[in-house]
Formats: C-alpha cells, structure tokens, sequence
C-alpha cells in the first residue's frame, strides 16, 4: 500500500509518499480502508519535532480517517468488514490506503456524512466539544466567542453552541471565512483583521463582556481576550503558538479564569462522553464538517503548508 512516511524530523518536504507492506490486524484491532485522512496542525508540529508527542521514526502521521472496515482481528466485536468509521487515534497512522486502529479507536459513521467530512471529525469535534462541555461547562444563555471561527475546531464550536442554546460570536480573517461562520450559525461576527474589532464585539455583547471565549491562537490573542471577559467569564486555551505576557489583573477584578488542555490528555470516560454527543450531532445534523479542500495523498507536503496559513475555512483532507 501506499503510505505517507517521516523518516526525519522538519519541514513539510520530510513527508514522502513511499510503498509499504499492508498491515494485518491482530487481536483486538481493525484494518480500516482510509477514504480520506484530515490534516490538522498538530500534525505540523510533530512532523517538525517540537510537539510534546514525538513519536519514534519512521513514523506515519494522522490520527483522523474516514473509510471502511477491511478486516478485524480475534475478539472485535464493535464493527466488522464493510462498516463506514472514522478513526480517533490510530495505531500506523493515517496518511496511508490502509490504517491500523484499535477496537476503541473506530467509531460509527453515520450514512448521510461523506468521508472527507469523516476525515474531519475527531480532533476538530472532541476539541470542540471537549472545550465547551468539560472545560467550560457551557450553558444556554451564555454568549461565546469563537477566536478563529472558520477553520476546523472553529466551525466545529459555531455549529455547537448554537444548538447548546449559546450567543455565538465568531471572528474570521476573510471574507470568505466570515461568511461561512455566519452560515455555520453565528449569531454575530467579526474580522480581526480590522483595528477596533474588540470594541465592536463588546459593544455587540451589551458592554458586559462574553461569559465563554474559545482560543485558538493564545500568544497573539490571550492579553486581549481578557479585556472582553464578562463577570466569571472563563478563556480555554485550544491553540498556542509560543509565550505571551498577560496583566492578571483583568482576571482578578472579573474573578475569570483561564483553562487550557490538550486532547491527548482527556479521561477515558469523558472520550466515550464525547464519541456519543458527536454521533448523535451528525446523525441529527446538528453537526456538519466543513471540508475545504481535498488534496490527493501525495500533495501532504503542500497540505502542510496550507493548514498553518491565514484565512483558513474549513478542513484539509487528504485522499489516498
């Protein structure tokens, strides 16, 4: 099969698309056929070797999929050959025709959502949900503020709160990213392109602040994200790409906090919590991935590129 190896650390041209041995499931584990394969950022930082997982080399990126069962081995009993899943984790990884996962780590794809889409649903969906329901703990009636709404955890958190019975405000730095978050139910939105958007989301928040904001790139938003705080209001930290200076004074006079995680280090009872809401939402359709572009399996080099580029609106997914 064809499979996307890492044989060093660094840039994208580290990515090579190289023919290896189809794996074979053992006890407890599936051979999923990968339709389509999400790219998500993390998977730049691990590829480039600065992200808290390093995985030993060689090493097949994703952990996001979408395909069809294959083959299982002795004692699986969740799924079995011909079954539509998507991946949560994977044991080789998914930028590859073929993709190794343990029992737990495949879930049930609902018929009306496409592979691509598929592709797009575990770390953009579990870090949305992840953010709002347990870090959080959002309620309806509460306003929130999406930093980055357009692209795949953005998007993700729109449609969320919005059928959480939420006040959403969104911030976009296209116009083309903007009109999604609208579409994508947004009650409110802003370009953060634009000098003064911080005044324009307070004044849109009644001069009383937001109650949830959603953080996608901490080091450039984080000291302002304070400023638009409401009374107990509480920022959780999704995306980080280096330090910054905050004056906690902002926090101490609006009692506020700020939570931070990483999806690799949830619970596993708040992952089943989290699998079951997601398959409800896209069986009902209250969840819908955005898929923005897919790229053959060959072009993940460029893939990487894009994914940490501005104006982001929607998912990259890779078809093997």
């Amino acid at each position: 099969m064809k499979a996307i190896l890492v044989r060093e650390f660094g840039g994208p041209e580290v990515l090579k698309l190289e023919e290896v041995p189809t794996p074979k499931p053992g006890a407890g584990q599936v051979l999923v056929r990968i339709h389509a394969a999400g790219v998500n950022p993390y998977d730049t930082y691990m590829r480039a070797g600065s992200y808290a997982v390093k995985p030993q080399l060689p090493y097949t990126p994703g952990s996001d999929g979408a395909g069809v069962v294959e083959a299982v081995g002795d004692g699986v009993k969740k799924v079995k050959p011909g079954d539509r899943v998507y991946t949560a984790k994977t044991v080789t990884g998914a930028y590859a025709q073929y993709a190794l996962a343990l029992e737990e780590q495949v879930h049930a794809l609902p018929d009306k959502i496409s592979f691509g889409q598929g592709a797009g649903v575990w770390v953009p969906y579990g870090t949305a949900y992840h953010a709002l329901y347990h870090s959080a703990q959002a309620h309806a009636s509460e306003t929130v503020l999406v930093h980055g709404a357009s692209g795949g955890v953005g998007s993700a958190a729109v449609q969320m709160a919005r059928a959480m019975g939420l006040t959403v405000f969104g911030t976009a730095g296209t116009q083309k990213g903007l009109d999604l978050v609208t579409r994508e139910g947004a009650h409110h939105v802003f370009d953060h392109r634009k000098a003064g958007y911080q005044e324009e989301i307070m004044k849109a928040a009644g001069g009383s602040g937001v109650d949830i904001i959603l953080e996608m790139l901490a080091n450039v938003n984080l000291a302002h994200d304070l400023k638009l705080l409401a009374i107990r209001g509480r920022v959780i930290v999704i995306g980080n790409r280096g330090e910054v200076t905050i004056n906690p004074r902002e926090l101490m006079g609006r009692r506020a906090s700020i939570r931070a995680f990483t999806l690799w280090g949830i619970t596993p009872a708040e992952e089943t919590e989290i699998h079951s809401g997601l398959i409800a939402g896209l069986e009902n359709g209250t969840l819908r991935p955005v898929v923005r572009n897919e790229m053959p399996l060959a072009e993940a080099a460029r893939a990487h590129k894009e994914i940490l580029e501005p104006g982001a609106a929607g998912k990259i997914v890779l078809i093997p």
